[in-house]
């Protein structure tokens, strides 16, 4: 007798039997990049949208310029590379101008593609390179934005409104035929554009309108404490919706230093980071409140989680815009505030490299108060997510199919122990107090994930002079 078996099976009848397992494990996802999200205000850009950027996009073609543009630019000192741009606000005008034909006739009306208060500026003229044809050149100051060319002659209306139909910065609209061409102008200003009104509700939109993109740091440009608790609430629905999402807020030094501190301690989540005091780079710019915490939610972006920042240094910081005494230090850091303070060379750096975590749940373990660990755990969690995803549906909830489950996680802990993200030694087990049952099965993941060595005990034992050998 032969035939097939299943894993613990025995059978009655004498033969040989057999069952295929896989011995060469499961396809293990790998670390994702990390991807930054920016709910920010601006002066361009489409509203309540997401748009996915690159380090290389230039900041002003995406939001314009201000606080947005400022974290943004900010997230990518930090290290952050991609990053999903929502432009918040709502109402707000777009400007426009109308262009006239030779016989000063209203013939074509050029209107922004959103509301802005940009100060854009258009030129028509004759191309110097050809003279059958004319440019259309949108400018912002002195900086030629875009540059579009069409046929000089009795057509140039036809012409103008097809040459900007992929236009980034413009609409173009016929008003009237007229005698078809255009009048020069040089630099004409468009008038009536508004930016978007800004307020809480405005950052609630925004966040809402993320909802469908993949992100994990998000950076506001906003500092009232109201904005703060929104995207903390966010962030934590997006947390039992399975995303592994994290946030970084500051406040500016105006604010009391211990308003902020209550302020840090208040939110107490593992997901929430508080950066609490300033730098000055080497041309006097102040970086606090949430230019500060910009910059640091991009280098927790972008930190491995096998590295710590603690002790990283601020790149450009060339000093404390607020110096606090160490008791000060220690009474924040009990509160779950990120500090900044001095190295021996005089160097802005983190402190200690920690979240608002203070007071820990029966769930929790004091290795969530720390930012490689907690990013450690988020990237552990995420890869077995993935993992597991990737096998689809298709393992039977049996012995094997449990057994192939188990083998799989434990391949992503292997790689995990190989990046020196965790120790080794982990384990993977059915949930003996929750038995398998239908389609439902349970499992505990037992990982060691590691610490950075940050505390330092040294104990110099000197004496007067060595003991003389005996003979």
């Amino acid at each position: 007798m032969s035939g097939s078996f299943r894993a613990g099976e025995e059978k009655e009848r004498p033969g040989v039997y057999r069952r295929h397992v896989n011995a060469g494990g499961s396809d293990v996802a790998g670390a994702a990049e990390n991807v930054g999200l920016a709910v920010v205000s601006g002066t361009w850009g489409p509203l309540n949208k997401p748009v996915i950027t690159e380090g290389s996009d230039d900041v002003a073609s995406i939001i314009g310029g201000g606080k947005g543009a400022n974290v943004i630019t900010q997230m990518r000192i930090g290290g952050a590379n991609t990053i999903v741009v929502v432009r918040v606000g709502s109402g707000g005008t777009q400007a426009s101008i109308t262009l006239k034909d030779d016989a000063d006739a209203d013939v074509v009306t050029l209107t922004t593609l959103y509301p802005t208060s940009r100060a854009f500026t258009v030129t028509i003229k004759e191309s110097l390179e050809d003279d059958t044809q004319k440019m259309a050149i949108i400018q912002e100051g002195t900086k030629d934005l875009e540059t579009v060319t069409f046929a000089a002659g009795s057509a140039e209306v036809a012409g103008i409104i097809a040459a900007f139909t992929n236009s980034a910065y413009v609409k173009a609209v016929k008003k009237a035929d007229g005698s078809g061409k255009l009048k020069t102008i040089s630099q004409s200003k468009f008038t009536g554009g508004t930016d978007p009104t800004v307020n809480t509700e405005a950052y609630d939109a925004g966040f809402e309108a993320s909802e469908e993109e993949t992100w994990d740091g998000v950076a506001v440009d906003s500092e009232e404490p109201a904005v703060h608790m929104l995207l903390y609430t966010f962030i934590n629905r997006k947390f039992e919706e399975g995303m592994y999402p994290y946030a970084c807020v500051g406040e500016p030094k105006s604010v009391a230093i211990d308003t902020r501190i209550q302020h840090a301690a208040a939110f107490n989540d593992y997901k929430m980071h508080y950066v609490l005091n300033s730098w000055v780079d080497t041309d006097g710019v102040v970086y606090e409140g949430y230019l500060a915490a910009a910059r640091i939610m991009g280098m927790i972006i972008a930190v491995a989680s096998n590295s710590t920042l603690t002790h990283a240094v601020i790149t450009g910081a060339a000093s404390l815009n607020e110096s606090l005494k160490n008791a000060v230090i220690k009474k924040a850091l009990k509160a779950g505030c990120l500090v900044l303070s001095l190295s021996k060379s005089r160097q802005v750096w983190i402190d200690k490299a920690i979240n608002t975590l203070t007071v820990l749940s029966a769930d929790q373990d004091k290795g969530w108060k720390k930012i490689r660990r907690m990013k450690t755990r988020f990237e552990l969690e995420d890869r077995v997510d993935a993992t597991i995803e990737n096998m689809g549906t298709s393992l039977d909830n049996d012995d094997d199919g449990r057994a192939t489950v188990i083998s799989a996680i434990t391949d992503v802990m292997d790689a995990m122990v190989g990046e020196k993200k965790i120790s080794p030694g982990g384990t993977v087990e059915l949930d003996a107090s929750n038995p398998p049952k239908g389609d439902s099965a349970w499992f505990n993941i037992s990982p060691d994930d590691i610490d950075s060595m940050e505390i330092f005990y040294l104990t110099y034992r000197y004496r007067f002079a060595p003991e003389e050998e005996e003979e």
